[in-house]
């Protein structure tokens, strides 16, 4: 909408409602417009708040696969061979 159709509602406001009630009218629609953009923000801001606990949910649940032993790295439950087993029980014996 351009400047010459804004003058034209104006004008078009002023004759429908007269001088003295159109202050009141404009103080309602900024009211009206005012409450608008309070509660628009306060449901992008409701919106956006789901959306990171939504994003925490799902880093939470994010299950990693079991971390793999550096190289040449021996596990805790792996026996020793049986030749190096026989050889520490003849050494225990001579002791």
């Amino acid at each position: 909408m351009g400047f010459p159709e804004m003058i034209f509602i104006f004008f078009l406001a002023l004759i429908i409602f007269g001088p003295k009630k159109l202050p009141e009218i404009g103080r309602q629609i900024g009211k009206a417009l005012n409450e608008f953009k309070r509660a628009s923000n306060e449901f992008k801001a409701q919106i956006e708040a789901e959306i990171n606990n939504m994003e925490t949910d799902t880093r939470s649940q994010e299950i990693l696969p079991p971390a793999r032993p550096p190289e040449g790295a021996v596990p805790a439950s792996a026996a020793p061979p049986p030749a190096v087993t026989s050889e520490l029980n003849s050494k225990a014996q001579d002791a």
